[in-house]
């Protein structure tokens, strides 16, 4: 096995972005391809290491810019929240980017471009659900400690790409009711769907430099392990 990463600079609405992209070269095969769409920061260094984990798994994925190139932030920004409160004011921007990341992921000569998937971390989570919610091609999406609001454009119906949520409990940003509405949208939008609800567990429960409890932001390494699980799991159904 030879996992290698490139950067692609490619074209979207808005710009150019800086996408990471991860696959085994050992094998020359098409295999299924996987987005994983970033958290509140931005593409970074830990999205990268995730295309690479799904890669070793032996998929291709793209850990995909949707703030476009150079538009990042750090906890330690001013406004940590100012490239994703744009697309959050945006949403049909944002499915624009976000259907233009699974092109340039479906371009790739290592990807089966029938066989794909997208899975999200906290903004990510909402952005893989508005892939599902806007009908994109994809089989399936993941989200986890994502945001459950709905976009401001039509979605389709049938949701036809099946959906797993990996929810923290005890989640400020989706209280149970966030929660519960999702279930509700996804049961009327006829989707295939899963909610995991990991007890004593807040946002950003996957990552480990989430720190802040006093504002139910913090890692929880128990729902970081079983959500891996069910995702992996997940994705091993979804592609046969």
């Amino acid at each position: 096995m030879t996992i290698e990463r490139r950067t692609i600079v490619h074209e979207g609405p808005g710009g150019a972005f800086e996408s990471v992209f991860a696959a085994d070269t050992a094998d020359g095969a098409p295999r299924p391809g996987v987005l994983v769409l970033p958290n509140v920061l931005g593409q970074k260094e830990a999205d990268n290491l995730v295309a690479e984990r799904l890669a070793a798994l032996g998929y291709a994925a793209l850990a995909a810019d949707m703030f476009g190139q150079g538009n990042r932030t750090t906890r330690q920004s001013a406004d940590p929240a100012v490239f994703m409160n744009q697309l959050n004011a945006d949403r049909g921007l944002l499915r624009d980017r976000l259907h233009a990341a699974l092109a340039v992921l479906t371009a790739q000569p290592e990807v089966d471009a029938a066989r794909t998937a997208a899975i999200g971390f906290c903004f990510g989570g909402k952005c893989a659900l508005d892939l599902a919610r806007s009908g994109a091609p994809v089989l399936g999406v993941v989200s986890f400690h994502g945001v459950y609001d709905r976009p401001d454009y039509d979605t389709v119906k049938p949701i036809k790409p099946k959906v797993l949520v990996c929810h923290g409990w005890d989640d400020p940003i989706a209280p149970p009711a966030a929660t519960l509405g999702l279930a509700t949208e996804l049961t009327e939008g006829g989707a295939d769907w899963q909610i995991h609800a990991y007890g004593h567990t807040a946002h950003a429960f996957t990552d480990k430099d989430a720190k802040a409890r006093d504002r139910g932001v913090y890692y929880q390494p128990d729902a970081d392990r079983r959500s891996w699980k069910a995702a992996t799991d997940f994705l091993v159904e979804l592609f046969g």
